[in-house]
């Protein structure tokens, strides 16, 4: 259940460009998620939402070229250290893909954060959804697969959470 927060600056893309753009965006996390970017049950779970920027200031003056910043949450435990690293550098590929030919290709003038929501805190259809009932739903009600998806992706989180703090 990725969603995507896409601030792109009004005018950066041209409309065609910009909506393949977020076709590949969704496959993007979908797959770095470990989802089939395929699966339409997986791709009804994903969703963008565009920001329009009319201004974006660095360094307190309009900048030459757009700046983009792409914030993708995703339920605690989706994305490890690979993977938010793999997410990043493919987000910030395609959207430099994305641009006009005259534009530089400088990965610095993308942003992208990886954002885990902690479990129990996703909220959907009116209740918290944790992330076996996510796993759940995109492996076409398989609860015993779903849970165990959590249990691996939930117990790796904490791992890498208390290597960080040893």
């Amino acid at each position: 259940m990725p969603m995507l927060d896409a601030y792109i600056p009004e005018g950066a893309l041209a409309p065609s460009d910009e909506k393949e753009l977020v076709s590949k965006l969704t496959d993007i996390l979908l797959e770095w998620e470990g989802a089939d970017p395929a699966n339409p049950v997986a791709r009804s779970i994903a969703w963008v939402f565009v920001h329009r920027p009319t201004e974006v200031y660095v360094g307190g003056e309009v900048p030459d070229e757009p700046r983009y910043r792409i914030v993708a949450s995703v339920p605690e435990g989706q994305l490890d250290a690979r993977r938010r690293q793999g997410m990043v550098e493919a987000v910030t590929k395609a959207v430099l893909d994305a641009e006009p030919e005259d534009r530089s290709h400088d990965p610095s003038r993308i942003w992208v954060f990886a954002s885990s929501v902690p479990e129990g805190t996703w909220g959907g259809g009116g209740r918290i959804v944790g992330l076996a009932d996510i796993a759940t739903f995109v492996l076409d009600g398989d609860a015993a697969a779903g849970k165990a998806h959590a249990k691996r992706r939930l117990a790796a989180a904490k791992a890498e959470r208390d290597a960080i703090f040893s």
